[in-house]
C-alpha cells in the first residue's frame, strides 16, 4: 500500500514548509510545490515539467538518494541562473517511498 512521505520545502521567502507527498499519483517536487501553492502563480513549472525553462530549479539540502540527472536535466541546469553544485529540477524528482525526508529550496525566480 503507498504511503505518504514527508518533504521540508523552504519557498523563495525562506519560510520552510513540512509537506506531506502522496506516493501513488505519480507527482513530483514541482507539482507537489504547485499543490500547496507555494509560490505565485505563473512562477514555477513554466514549462509544465518538460526540463526546458528551469523555473522549478531547487537545491538539494539533505542527503537523501535521488535518481542521477538525465541529459536533459543536465542541459537545462547548464543554461540556468544560480545554479550550484546541489541543484536540481524539481519536475525530474519524482516523489517515491526513496525521497522520504528529502529536505530543498527553490532557487530564486528570474
Amino acid at each position: 500500500m503507498a504511503q505518504d512521505i514527508t518533504v521540508k520545502i523552504t519557498d523563495r521567502e525562506g519560510i520552510t514548509h513540512e509537506v506531506q507527498a502522496p506516493t501513488d499519483m505519480n507527482m513530483n517536487i514541482m507539482e507537489l510545490v504547485r499543490a500547496y501553492e507555494l509560490v505565485p502563480e505563473g512562477t514555477i513549472g513554466i514549462c509544465g515539467g518538460m526540463a526546458m525553462c528551469a523555473s522549478c530549479q531547487c537545491y538539494v539540502l539533505n542527503d537523501v538518494s535521488l535518481p542521477e540527472k538525465n541529459p536533459d536535466e543536465e542541459a537545462m541546469l547548464w543554461e540556468a541562473f544560480n545554479v550550484k553544485e546541489n541543484s536540481r529540477l524539481g519536475c525530474q524528482i519524482h516523489i517515491t517511498e526513496d525521497i522520504d525526508g528529502l529536505e530543498i529550496e527553490l532557487a530564486p525566480f528570474e
